[in-house]
C-alpha cells in the first residue's frame, strides 16, 4: 500500500444503468460511505444515470433512481463502474446509444484526469472506449478470456483481486470491489481507517493486488 494522501473531499460518482449488479454497486459504495462517517468530509458519494429515470437492478429485483443524470452531476474525481451479467455486457458493447452517451461521458472525464474504478465486469463494459489500452487490467474470472480478446492492447491479469494502475483500478468478481475500495481508503487515509471499516463490516478482507 502506498503512502497516505492528504486530499480534499473526493467526489465519487457511482454509475447506474439497467441490470446493474447490486453488490458490485453497493459493496464499494458502502465502504466509501462508512469512510465518510469515520472521516467526515472525505468522500461525497452519489449515483449517476443517463437520465434521472429509474433503472432496474439485475433480475429486475429493485428500481434505482439516480441522484443525478450525466448533465447535472458534480464533476467526479472518481467514477465507479459496477458490472452486470455477461450476456448483458455483450449487449451493451453493441448498444450504440449506451456507447455514445454513457460511456462517452466516462471517456471524457477519464481524459480530463478522473480516476476510473471498475468492479467485476465493469471493465468489460469499457472495451470499446480505449480507456483500458496499455494498462494492466482484470475482471471476473468467467470473463478473463473475453476481456483479453476485446482488449488486445491491454495486459489481462489473472489470479488477483484488483489491479491498481493509479488512474485506472479494475477488480475481479463482485466482492473484489469491496477489497479494492478498502485498499483505496488505506491509500487515501491510512490503515487505521481500513481496520475500522473492516470491523464494522465484519468482513474478511482480500489483499491480492497486481
Amino acid at each position: 500500500m502506498k503512502h497516505v494522501q492528504h486530499i480534499k473531499t473526493m467526489n465519487i460518482a457511482f454509475l447506474v444503468y439497467n441490470q446493474v449488479e447490486v453488490l458490485d454497486l453497493n459493496g464499494p459504495l458502502d465502504v466509501f460511505v462508512k469512510a465518510n462517517v469515520i472521516l467526515p468530509g472525505s468522500y461525497h458519494c452519489y449515483t449517476v444515470g443517463k437520465t434521472r429515470d429509474a433503472v432496474y437492478a439485475e433480475a429486475n429485483t429493485m428500481a434505482i433512481v439516480p441522484t443525478y443524470d450525466l448533465q447535472t452531476c458534480p464533476k467526479p474525481d472518481m467514477i465507479v463502474i459496477p458490472g452486470t451479467n455477461p450476456d448483458q455486457v455483450m449487449q451493451y458493447l453493441k448498444d450504440d446509444d449506451f456507447q455514445n452517451t454513457v460511456l462517452n461521458w466516462v471517456k471524457d472525464h477519464c481524459h480530463n484526469g478522473t480516476v476510473i474504478f471498475t468492479v467485476c465486469t465493469g471493465s468489460m463494459l469499457l472495451s470499446e472506449t480505449g480507456i483500458l489500452d496499455h494498462y494492466d487490467i482484470t475482471t471476473h474470472s468467467m470473463l478473463l478470456d473475453a476481456l483479453e480478446q476485446h482488449n488486445t492492447e491491454s495486459n489481462v491479469k489473472r489470479g488477483v483481486r484488483f489491479v491498481d494502475q493509479e488512474q485506472l483500478i479494475t477488480t475481479a468478481g463482485i466482492t473484489a470491489g469491496i477489497d479494492a475500495a478498502l485498499y483505496l481508503i488505506g491509500k487515501h487515509h491510512g490503515q487505521e481507517a481500513v481496520d475500522t471499516i473492516v470491523q464494522l463490516f465484519e468482513y474478511q478482507q482480500g489483499s491480492s493486488v497486481a
